[in-house]
Formats: C-alpha cells, sequence, structure tokens
C-alpha cells in the first residue's frame, strides 16, 4: 500500500474544516452548501500544489483566508458599478444614460409597492400601462397618440410588422444602417415579415426613386436617420417633409426612425444639432420612433409616437406585449419625460446633458487637481500621470462624427505594453476603472467623473 505524503495530513477534512470556528463562521455566513463546494475546490488546489512540491502546512494555514476570498467573490454581482473614464458618455457596453434622481426614485418606489399600473383608480377597472406615459409623450413631441416598447429596435420590428407584414417596405439604400450588435436594418425588417425594396444608390437617393418604386405591394415608406455614420461629399437625399408628400399622395404611412432621438435642442447646449422628435412630427412622419436611453437619458425603451389610428393598430399587434415595459421602467421613464418640461433646467437635473455639457476649462481644472494625487498612488506600482487634453464623444450612435473637447489623465509606464498592463490592472479594482489606451498611453478622460474622490478611492485598491 502507498504511504500517504506528510504534506497531504496538514490539510484539514471538509467536516473537520466546516467544524472549526472559521468554517462554522463563513457556513452562517453563506450558507453550508456553498461553503461546502467553494472547500472542496480549495482542497483539490491544495493537495495539487502539494503534489507540486508545496508545503502542506503553509496551503493549510491560508485556507481560511483564501475560502472567505472565494465566497465573497462568489456572491458579488456581475453588474459591478465602473468608472466610466472612456470619454464615450453613452457607452453601449456600460449601460448608455445613468439616470436623473428624479428617475431613481420612483424606479426605488416601484420596486418597493404595489402599483396602478393596468388599474384604473377613478372606475375600479383595468387600465393602461402606457397611460402613465402617453400624455407626456403627446405634449412633448406634439403627436397625437404614443405607445413605448422595451428598446428602439421592438419599436421599428413592431411598426412595421402591423404597417407592412407580407407587403413591401421601401428604403434608401444609403439608410440601410447596421446597428450595435451586429443588428442590420435589413434583418429586422425580414423579422417584422416586410419585404426590403432599396432604392437610390448609397450615396445619392432622389424624389422619383421613391415614387417609381411604390406599387399596390407596397406597406409603407420608411426612413432612417443615419445616427451612427456620415456620408459626405457627392450625396443627395430626401428630406422628411417632401417623403411625407410623396408618402401622403401614394396614400401611404411614412414611418421615420430617428434612432438616438432627442426632446431637446442640443445646439441650446453646446453640441451640434441632431433632429428633434417634434421636428420629425412636424415635418410630416405619420410615425416616429426613437429610444429612451440614449439622447433623452432615460432607461432603456423604445418610443412610437404619431398618428391615433396607427399607434391604435400597434397596440393591438399580439407582439405588443411581448414586448411591453414593466412597472419599474415605466415609473422612471415617466419621471425622466417630467423633466423636459422644464428645458432650462434639464442639464443640471438630467445627467446624460450635464456630462455632456460640461466645459473643458472645467475638467482641465479637475486634471491637474488630481494628476498628482493619481501619480502618487501609481508610483509605487512603475507608472506615471499627468494631465492632458483629449476628445470625448456621446456615443451609442449619436453625432458619430463629432468629438468634444476634454481633458484627462494621461498614464504611462516602462514598456510597450505598459497601457495594457495597467488598463487590465485597474480594471480588476473592487470599483473598476475603464479608460481608453490612447497613443502609448492609458487616457482616463475625466468627463464623466463628477467627484475626485470617486477615482482616488478607487486607485487606492491598487
Amino acid at each position: 500500500m502507498t504511504r500517504p505524503v506528510p504534506g497531504f495530513r496538514a490539510l484539514p477534512s471538509a467536516d473537520q474544516f466546516l467544524l472549526s470556528e472559521a468554517g462554522r463562521g463563513l457556513a452562517a455566513i453563506y450558507g453550508r452548501g456553498p461553503t461546502l463546494a467553494a472547500l472542496r475546490a480549495r482542497l483539490d488546489d491544495a493537495r495539487a500544489a502539494i503534489r507540486a512540491g508545496e508545503d502542506g502546512a503553509a496551503l493549510a494555514a491560508g485556507l481560511a483566508g483564501q475560502l472567505a476570498a472565494d465566497l465573497a467573490a462568489g456572491r458579488q454581482s456581475s453588474l459591478r458599478p465602473v468608472l466610466n473614464l472612456t470619454g464615450t458618455v453613452l457607452h453601449t457596453n456600460l449601460g448608455r444614460a445613468v439616470l436623473a434622481e428624479e428617475a431613481i426614485r420612483a424606479a426605488a418606489i416601484a420596486m418597493a409597492n404595489p402599483l396602478a399600473l393596468e388599474f384604473d383608480l377613478d372606475g375600479g377597472g383595468r387600465g393602461q400601462r402606457d397611460d402613465h406615459l402617453r400624455g407626456l409623450l403627446c405634449e412633448l413631441t406634439g403627436a397625437e397618440d404614443a405607445t413605448v416598447v422595451n428598446n428602439n429596435a421592438a419599436a421599428v420590428l413592431i411598426a412595421l410588422n402591423t404597417l407592412a407584414a407580407g407587403r413591401e417596405a421601401i428604403v434608401s439604400r444609403g439608410e440601410l444602417i447596421e446597428i450595435g450588435g451586429a443588428f442590420r436594418m435589413p434583418d429586422i425588417m425580414a423579422r417584422a415579415g416586410a419585404r426590403l425594396v432599396e432604392v437610390g444608390t448609397t450615396n445619392r437617393t432622389h424624389p422619383r426613386d421613391y415614387a417609381d418604386a411604390i406599387t399596390p405591394e407596397t406597406g409603407v415608406i420608411l426612413k432612417v436617420h443615419t445616427s451612427n455614420y456620415r456620408i459626405e461629399g457627392f450625396t443627395a437625399e430626401v428630406r422628411a417633409p417632401e417623403l411625407a408628400a410623396i408618402a401622403r399622395k401614394a396614400g401611404l404611412p411614412l414611418l421615420n426612425d430617428l434612432g438616438s432621438g432627442s426632446l431637446a435642442d442640443l445646439s441650446d447646449h453646446g453640441l451640434r444639432r441632431e433632429p428633434t422628435v417634434a421636428e420629425a412630427v412636424t415635418e410630416g412622419a405619420d410615425l416616429v420612433t426613437f429610444s429612451g436611453d440614449k439622447l433623452l437619458g432615460g432607461p432603456q425603451a423604445g418610443f412610437i409616437v404619431g398618428r391615433r389610428d396607427l399607434i391604435a393598430a400597434i397596440d393591438r399587434n399580439p407582439m405588443k406585449r411581448a414586448l411591453r415595459l414593466d412597472k419599474i421602467r415605466i415609473a422612471a421613464l415617466e419621471a425622466t419625460l417630467r423633466l423636459y418640461r422644464d428645458p432650462q433646467r434639464l442639464p443640471e437635473r438630467l445627467p446624460t446633458l450635464r456630462l455632456l455639457a460640461r466645459p473643458q476649462a472645467e475638467i482641465r481644472a479637475q486634471a491637474e487637481r488630481l494628476a498628482a494625487p493619481v501619480d502618487a498612488l501609481l508610483r509605487p506600482h512603475g507608472f506615471a500621470a499627468e494631465a492632458c487634453d483629449c476628445a470625448s464623444q456621446v456615443g451609442s450612435g449619436a453625432l458619430p462624427t463629432d468629438t468634444i473637447p476634454s481633458a484627462g489623465l494621461s498614464l504611462s509606464g516602462a514598456g510597450g505594453d505598459a497601457p495594457e498592463r495597467l488598463s487590465a490592472r485597474l480594471r480588476r479594482l473592487d470599483r473598476p476603472v475603464v479608460g481608453r489606451i490612447h497613443a502609448g498611453a492609458l487616457i482616463l478622460d475625466l468627463r464623466c467623473l463628477e467627484r475626485d474622490g470617486d477615482l482616488t478611492d478607487a486607485l487606492a485598491g491598487l
């Protein structure tokens, strides 16, 4: 019989450890089952290490601490708050818009209480959940009616399915966009049951292209705002008012997909103008679709506003139930939309506009304040920090060719892979710090950093 290796004797059995003070304490916090599973995995690792020549007594001494760290990490949510210092304000991978305090409070109330979501308090009968948003949307956009689904792709999907299932949908070739995650407009149209009819060329589309394509099989004319790219040079497009006239003459609805969609004139806040939803309605679109979590600054949602009869048809579509919003997002959206009733105070109350409108001088002053303390935190690890100018962008497809002057910290170190190594370390912090690598340095754009201490506290974890 093979004699046991002495190093293994230093390791406790699973039962022995669970009966120890440390084992009982961990089981009380995390539960016996999760503690036992994590313990067995650690003991397997320890035995493998002993076979490789490591000291069993040392491994046993560190077992409780390693197990506690494993269990704590397992309990931590994968949806961890991060510091978005990428320079992209509406970063799709980081959840896009940060909600206003009013929206957060409304969502918290909705989570903690039963609500009159689909209950008519006056009559005592069943109500409609979209009614909580309909009046505000009509007021802010000038549309006859409105409805809401869970994102803008869903808004386009259900609108096309309602208007053109089994029929043709005419769209300019230059507007067949691809949005994030490789979702393409032609694919959405196909899933909606509409037959795509491309007109014009990539760079030039004329009124006659639409008029010549209309047949008895046409169900809708679709206009798509190219929010995530620009075609420049020898170009031509049919503007929404002219396209609306073509659609009216043919007795067809015009669906205008604005994508990001804005309820406010961005030029009032120092940004380049984007078409507003109210303008799209005024220009004659029968339906307008847009997002809730991009320029609007709310939670994820897709809005459809326009003609009352078309909105009623969409609400009757069986897809509507599958795409509807829950009470939490409806509450947050209602609170967000109410902020637009006071446009002068939007930048101070809506985080998206507040961050986009931050002056470069203010951000540069913040970078100069933080340069020395951040440098002091990084020096022991072989890195340095200095203030720098940089450029931010809106993100999520909005104003794709525009950048916003900003400032931040340029972090550098020895070796060509220093930015990548430091970036990886910052992502492993208790509160991960996410920047961007540019010109051989890790840039922390401070546009979205509203409190200096958030960065220094996070970096102290190095």
